[in-house]
């Protein structure tokens, strides 16, 4: 994948190319070796991540399961994606809903069991859709019983190894190991006590005392989790979704850090001590040596796919080297403001930087951890929320309390943040390479930011006793149907309700008045999806940015498709004369209107 850039006649990256590029073979775009198609599925598949418990409810407990899933299978092939990723589903006490592993070989009751999950992976496969699992290496849950064992062997013993132990410092070791903080607030450290009921040694938790950090400098570690990536694979899945995929390895002295709040302060890996060691990329070499194995078996590439919290792109691309992971997640798009600068500089970092390594850039703009674009957008410069009064309920952040759900457009459907969420879904979906969904995105669902203290789950929430950054608002149950509450999520007369209170303006959102509504975020996705899947050279493509008004960004692919988008308010004339393939918005002819996308193949005088 190549990118040549020109900009709005401000840019100093580059000058304009003279033509545009004609399509791409792969191995010219990428440098990587051609493969069969078939192989390469991951190189330009649209994945939609499946929030577990949050999907669909098929028991009336009031948490989505496994089988619900399958019965929601249909209606993600109808949406028109490649595949789904499955949050945790182990048996786990939920202290961070799954992404606290007891058990790596098995299903925790509340979802369903491996018979189950089996049925689930063979209708999956056989509608064509690719089945990814969540792993969580870089910790597990202190029910695991590696972690009990610890416990009760004591200091020095093997099962202590297998974790991160240290006598504390102090006269009588009653201070922590070092002064590193967790990510999700509070010390990094807890104390335990030894079988005589005395304080005994400190454990390390990077993110909550109830998630122990695994030591991966034993060997013990690496070899079990070699056995999980098979047990999986055997059972038919096409890949993995890494958690935490810059953690595993800390600096092996475990000093102080010289600002140890950064994680705490920032909710992200940012510790240099802690995260992106050297160490870990010959973890990603082992695993991609386990795919390759299964791979060869059938010639169908199992993925691995990272959550790689790193500063920069070109950090990103180590990882995604051709021995290491196949992908990584490019954050730096989803956390990148509603600024025209921003995007454009995101681009062409990652195209740049990732291109080299022969991978593609898999490209996301909501997940599970972040607050949803439509509210996000919409509390930005220009956005209906900065009308709104600042700080909110329990101490929200300013940007997020802003943005009521009259604001993000969760009664309407319409404003600022809907339009722009539409069009950067118009945007990432034009982009050469992958692209991650995730579920509720399709339906232009808002934040939920009003949930009452006392419903909170997110363990953030409940170490902080702050709002800022807590991310149950975007893990509400889905609405289905129906005009209240549980909007078909769960059903039957005894039926639990959904572990999430849902607000009322959810039926505005519900999939049955989406898939009726032509104009809705959802028939803008599948017909976004479908024109992408028509076009040749999805994951190679080239691109080049077009001289354009200074709000718009505007960009050419070398098999022709031309995405702009107008990040200001005001309608400017369109860049490209003929009629949209597709827009996100109204285009009254010859006009591309303010937080608006809109694709054309482009016309002869363009090529």
């Amino acid at each position: 994948m190549l990118i040549a850039t020109a900009g709005n006649g401000s840019s100093a990256d580059s000058a304009p190319s003279p033509s545009l590029p004609g399509p791409a073979s792969p191995a010219a775009a990428t440098g990587a070796p051609s493969q069969d198609p078939a192989q390469r599925w991951w190189r330009d598949a649209v994945i939609y991540q499946v929030y577990v418990r949050s999907f669909l409810d098929s028991t009336g407990d009031g948490i989505g399961d496994l089988a619900g899933v399958r019965t929601g299978l249909a209606y993600l092939k109808k949406l028109g994606v490649d595949g789904i990723w499955l949050s945790p589903f182990y048996p786990s006490p939920q202290h961070d809903h799954g992404y606290d592993v007891a058990d790596y070989r098995e299903v925790d009751p509340v979802y369903g069991d491996l018979a189950e999950f089996d049925r689930l992976v063979a209708d999956a496969h056989r509608l064509g859709l690719k089945v990814l699992l969540d792993i969580v290496p870089n910790h597990c849950s202190s029910e695991h019983p590696w972690f009990r064992a610890a416990l009760a062997d004591g200091p020095g013993s093997p099962a202590r190894s297998l974790f991160h132990f240290a006598d504390g410092r102090g006269e009588s070791g009653e201070l922590p190991p070092n002064n590193w903080r967790a990510m999700f607030g509070g010390p990094a450290w807890s104390r335990v006590k030894g079988a005589d009921g005395r304080e005994g040694q400190w454990y390390l938790h990077m993110f909550t005392p109830e998630q122990p950090d695994l030591n991966w400098r034993n060997p013990a570690v690496a070899a079990d989790f070699d056995q999980v990536l098979r047990f999986w694979l055997d059972r038919g899945v096409d890949g993995f979704r890494i958690d935490v995929a810059a953690g595993l390895f800390k600096h092996p002295e475990l000093p102080d850090s010289p600002d140890p709040s950064a994680d705490e302060r920032t909710r992200d890996s940012v510790n240099p001590l802690a995260w992106n060691q050297p160490e870990v990329h010959q973890v990603w070499r082992d695993w991609r040596a386990v795919c390759e194995e299964y791979t060869a078996r059938d010639g169908h590439d199992r993925l691995l796919v990272g959550e790689v919290s790193v500063r920069t792109p070109s950090e990103q691309a180590a990882y995604v080297r051709p021995d290491e992971l196949h992908q990584a997640f490019f954050f730096h798009l989803l956390t990148a403001r509603w600024d025209i600068d921003t995007f454009r500089r995101v681009i062409s970092e990652a195209l740049t930087d990732i291109a080299d390594t022969g991978s593609t850039v898999t490209w996301v703009l909501n997940n599970h951890d972040q607050v949803r674009t439509v509210t996000r957008y919409a509390a930005e410069p220009g956005g209906r929320a900065e009308e709104a009064a600042p700080g909110g309920p329990s101490g929200e952040s300013p940007e997020v309390a802003a943005a009521s759900p009259a604001a993000a457009g969760g009664e309407s459907g319409e404003g600022l943040g809907p339009a722009r969420a539409r069009a950067g879904a118009l945007l990432m979906l034009a982009l050469p390479g992958a692209a991650y969904l995730y579920q509720g995105e399709e339906l232009g669902l808002p934040e939920v930011v009003d949930l009452p203290d006392e419903v909170l789950t997110d363990p953030i929430f409940h170490r902080t006793g702050s709002r800022e950054h807590i991310r149950d608002g975007c893990r509400v149950p889905l609405p289905w149907s129906g005009h209240a509450s549980p909007f078909g999520f769960t059903s039957g007369t005894d039926a639990a309700r959904p572990w999430l209170p849902q607000p009322e303006w959810f039926a505005d959102h519900a999939t049955d008045r989406a898939l009726a509504d032509t104009r809705s975020f959802w028939h803008l996705y599948r017909e976004g999806l479908q024109l992408r899947r028509s076009l040749p050279q999805l994951g190679e493509g080239t691109l080049r940015w077009l001289e354009s008004p200074p709000q718009v960004l505007a960009f050419v692919r070398g098999d022709g498709l031309v995405c702009a988008v107008n990040f200001g308010t005001e309608p400017v004339p369109a860049p490209v004369p003929g009629v949209p393939l597709l827009t996100s918005g109204d285009c009254p002819a010859g006009t591309l209107p303010g937080s608006t996308a809109a694709w054309w193949m482009h016309a002869p005088a363009h090529r």
